[in-house]
């Protein structure tokens, strides 16, 4: 079993760690977000479209039957 650490040597711990942390610069997460939200548009309109044919299809398939 684990030995129990005080709250001061974990929060010193925890400091030492988030100090360890290289943090991205504005500009890189200004990038990020956009090429996130560009990703996010281009699979939004590829599943509507998507789904758009594959209902057609499904349409077409349906009324030939009946």
């Amino acid at each position: 079993m684990a030995s129990r650490t005080n709250p001061f040597t974990f929060f010193q711990q925890v400091r030492t760690e988030v100090s360890k942390v290289t943090w991205p610069s504005r500009k890189e997460t200004m990038i990020s977000t956009i090429m996130v939200l560009v990703m996010v548009a281009f699979a939004a309109t590829f599943f509507f479209v998507a789904d758009q044919i594959l209902g057609y299809v499904v349409g077409l398939a349906m009324n030939v039957g009946g």
